[in-house]
């Protein structure tokens, strides 16, 4: 029986992320997931792809606020509600909303990464959309993910991977928020619906990977091989996406409010249109 096997959040856009046992499903995804992100001093998004060091910062939430730890410095709470100066920001093409969390995340993220930054909430006034090519006409809010609510992999397509590759890699380095167990390898490739319980979430484009993956997920360093992608390419390379392509991203089909838990079975629906 398929069922689902991990959940997983990432509060701050390419820092740690946190392992759940249940998880409530919002318009923009699981909750809290992706809701503040890093930006440098000109207000340009910050990630593991130019900055792996971001892996040391750990995230948590704690009493309804974000908690950021990082080795040798004291922790930090950031409100998420606090007011601060409102910004705009771009996630690669899309003009996003973005208010200042202040100067004390600001100095807090200097010290831990040495450079000038800044921390940024998503500002809810402030509408982003997936991109209707492939999310659907309906508008699917989203928060700081690169483009869609929620990434969807499964255990199979990891094994299968790991038997390809010279070392095995954990599943962390392609920063999933559904994993799920008991399909057949890249069973999540299929464009359908993927229930459980109340909740279905519907998978509208493949997704494509970059350097992140090489990337170990507690230290920042880089795989000298450029494992997995290099692998990947030789059985994963997507012509039309042009890139190698491992999970699948979903939109919210059903089930705002409600919870996905860890164990909890589920279906694959039939290819819908």
């Amino acid at each position: 029986m398929a069922r689902i096997a991990s959940l997983h959040i990432y509060p701050v856009k390419s820092c740690r992320g946190i392992d759940l046992e249940s998880a409530r499903v919002t318009e923009t995804g699981l909750e809290w997931d992706r809701r503040w992100m890093i930006v440098d001093r000109r207000h340009r998004f910050v990630t593991q792809r130019t900055h792996p060091q971001l892996t040391t910062i750990s995230t948590a939430i704690n009493g309804g606020r974000l908690k950021l730890t990082a080795t040798g410095h004291p922790a930090l709470f950031v409100d998420p509600h606090t007011d601060g100066t409102a910004c705009s920001v771009k996630v690669w093409a899309d003009d996003c909303g973005g208010i200042d969390t202040g100067d004390e995340a600001a100095g807090w993220l200097s010290q831990v990464l040495g450079d000038k930054f800044r921390l940024l909430r998503k500002d809810d006034g402030v509408l982003r959309l997936a991109d209707r090519r492939y999310a659907g006409p309906r508008p699917q809010p989203v928060s700081f993910t690169d483009g869609y609510p929620v990434l969807l992999s499964s255990v199979e397509s990891l094994a299968d991977l790991n038997r390809r590759l010279p070392m095995p890699i954990p599943m962390n380095r392609f920063r999933p928020n559904v994993v799920i167990e008991g399909v057949e390898a890249y069973a999540e490739d299929a464009m359908t619906a993927f229930r459980s319980g109340a909740v279905a979430l519907r998978g509208v484009k493949h997704c494509t990977r970059c350097v992140n993956t090489t990337t170990d997920q507690f230290d920042g360093r880089r795989d000298a091989g450029s494992e997995p992608l290099k692998t990947l390419k030789t059985y994963r390379y997507d012509k039309v996406l042009r890139g190698v392509a491992f999970g699948q991203n979903c939109v919210v089909a059903e089930g705002l409010g409600e919870m996905l838990a860890v164990g909890a079975p589920l279906t694959v629906e039939a290819h819908q249109v």
